[in-house]
């Protein structure tokens, strides 16, 4: 994919500093960081290393990553290397994806307790898969599965929702053989988002009665029992979006899917349209007429509002593993899943391609010297810190 030729970092560098004056009073200092992380990406600020050729001898001088999990410039080799991990734990069978999405009148809740919230998201979501696939009446099998926290939606919008990938199947208590489920039909639809409903509103209650909900401005009037209770009350009239879209048709499309979802942010670069008279312009899917393709012209105070909406509290595990596939007895159930479906051997791990070739002759570039900021400051003079990559040609 070519590289795009607008970039979020190019909106903070012009923008971000006026956004914080009028915004940083009611922003914590995490956004702070991760703007400055993005509009130092890949900077002389961060530091570099020169690069040589093997094969012709051109050197080129590299800016650091920012490293930063909101950043779209740097999940590419992370994803690559968790992709790799992931593919020696695939199971030869069909995957389903699964998707839990929160109502929206809990969006301005969840956002004043984000690690709370989406904790219980995770737990009340994986619970409900776990607690139904055991359940006789349909799959009576144990399962594992990992799933995947997103919060925006195609327009930047806070929408909370877990994507899940599930084998088709799982193994018998006691672990004596493989239950195998339809190819087209995992879990009942219904039954899933009753049961998500119910254990995440438990889950809520739980927290209300241990004041450990914070209620700031306008939801003031929810830290009273009986304004929650209402709250409560209204949830439970709806009916609870779970979404199961149909089976993958083997590990490689789950690997394909899995690029594509795991290590994203909220926007791409390759999504921006244009930046311009301080407006930013985007396209979008807007899926309630048919995933038709649009732009979107926001201010630029707004866009940043509605990219800084999605920042994670810290430390808070966005992809997580459950069942079968949680982390203290994944390697003994894939052994013996993969013992009952016949299949001993793992799926072989895909190449890692992280190299960076010579934009000469493409052959292989090595780091012949690491540079500080201040080495590349006295180095390059006053050649634009703030450029993505500065070469020199020494052909």
């Amino acid at each position: 994919m070519s590289r795009p030729t607008l970039e979020v970092a190019d909106i903070v560098r012009a923008s971000g500093n006026r956004f914080w004056e009028h915004n940083g009073s009611h922003l914590a200092w995490q956004h702070r960081k991760v703007l400055d992380a993005i509009a130092r990406c890949r900077t002389a600020a961060l530091g570099g290393h020169r690069d040589q050729c093997t094969r012709c001898g051109h050197q080129a001088i590299s800016y650091n990553s920012c490293r930063n999990r909101h950043c779209p410039r740097c999940q590419g080799n992370a994803r690559v290397r968790w992709m790799a991990a992931r593919a020696a734990e695939l199971l030869p069978v069909p995957y389903f994806h699964i998707v839990f999405t929160l109502p929206h009148e809990l969006s301005a809740l969840v956002l004043q307790n984000k690690r709370l919230l989406y904790d219980l998201l995770f737990r009340a979501s994986a619970a409900t898969l776990l607690e139904l696939a055991r359940d006789p009446k349909h799959l009576g099998a144990e399962i594992g599965f990992l799933g995947v926290l997103h919060t925006w939606g195609q327009n930047l919008q806070h929408h909370p929702h877990i994507h899940y990938v599930v084998p088709a199947g799982g193994l018998a208590p006691g672990g004596s053989g493989w239950i195998a489920s339809s190819n087209r039909f995992f879990l009942p639809i219904g039954a899933l988002s009753r049961v998500f409903r119910g254990k995440f509103t438990a889950g809520l209650k739980q927290l209300f009665r241990q004041n450990k909900l914070q209620f700031h401005g306008s939801l003031r009037m929810l830290a009273e029992p009986r304004s929650f209770r209402g709250l409560l009350r209204q949830l439970f009239r709806e009916n609870w979006v779970v979404y199961a879209k149909p089976p993958f048709g083997g590990p490689e499309h789950v690997l394909h899917y899995l690029a594509r979802y795991t290590h994203r942010v909220a926007i791409s670069n390759h999504r921006l349209v244009a930046f311009q008279n301080d407006r930013v312009s985007f396209r979008w899917k807007d899926y309630a007429h048919g995933g038709k393709q649009k732009i979107m012209t926001v201010s630029t105070e707004e866009f940043l509002r509605r990219f800084l909406i999605h920042v994670l509290p810290r430390g808070l595990v966005r992809i997580r593993h459950f069942g079968l596939f949680a982390n203290r007895r994944r390697r003994e159930a894939l052994s013996r899943s993969r013992l009952l479906l016949g299949a001993v051997t793992c799926a072989s791990r895909p190449e890692i391609t992280t190299q960076l070739l010579c934009p000469v002759c493409a052959g292989p570039m090595l780091v012949i010297e690491r540079l500080t900021s201040n080495q590349l400051f006295f180095r390059l003079g006053s050649i634009l810190l703030t450029s993505p990559r500065y070469t020199v040609d020494s052909s």
